[in-house]
């Protein structure tokens, strides 16, 4: 049911995005944002197999490529979409390395733009995370974790607008992403990647 309810949310926010008049005869609706994101995840975790410590598992913090598309539906409101390509990273166990996995997080935001004219123009947005988890190469083949995590995230930025086009622009978001984890096919552990992302970019207002 929570999968359906995401991506029913999702389904419409796509459609308005699609169909949205555009914000000004001026300017055009749409933005990209070409950006250098850090991930830094929380790192905490079930004890594994039930017993002992928490947060043993962590998993790799690393910097990734983030391409950004915005539609303006008017000067404050606009749509967001987050995309990368998959990404691949380390996990720890007791600061061990036990293997690998990559995983896509796609996200799309609805974000308020508290100036849209001004040089410098806070924003705020808010809206859902699915993460796909795959080639999961976790204790040489015995450990894996779940194929899809669906979360909502949240984020907080400015824009350095330089001209009409150009923009500078620092970006933090905060995204739910969970996991169980499975040794031998049996569930062993979960844990809770939940990362913060900050990213640098620049703008181009079409």
């Amino acid at each position: 049911m929570k999968k359906a309810i995401l991506a029913a949310a999702a389904t419409a926010a796509v459609t308005a995005l699609m169909f949205a008049a555009p914000a000004s005869a001026q300017q055009s609706p749409w933005k990209i944002r070409v950006a250098a994101t850090h991930i830094d995840p929380a790192d905490k975790s079930d004890p594994v197999g039930g017993v002992g410590a928490s947060d043993r598992l962590s998993v790799e913090a690393r910097t990734i490529p983030e391409v950004d598309i915005a539609y303006f539906f008017t000067p404050n409101w606009a749509a967001e979409l987050m995309l990368t390509y998959p990404q691949k990273h380390d996990v720890y166990l007791d600061g061990a390395s036990i293997g690998t996995f990559k995983h896509l997080p796609p996200a799309l935001l609805a974000q308020y733009h508290f100036a849209p004219g001004a040089q410098i123009s806070p924003y705020v947005g808010a809206g859902i995370n699915w993460t796909t988890f795959s080639k999961n190469e976790l204790l040489g083949g015995q450990g894996s974790l779940e194929h899809d995590s669906f979360g909502p995230v949240v984020q907080a930025g400015i824009n350095f607008n330089l001209d009409q086009h150009w923009s500078l622009n620092v970006d933090v978001k905060k995204v739910l992403i969970r996991s169980d984890v499975f040794i031998g096919g049996a569930k062993a552990s979960k844990v809770e990647v939940d990362p913060v992302l900050f990213g640098i970019g620049v703008g181009y207002r079409f």
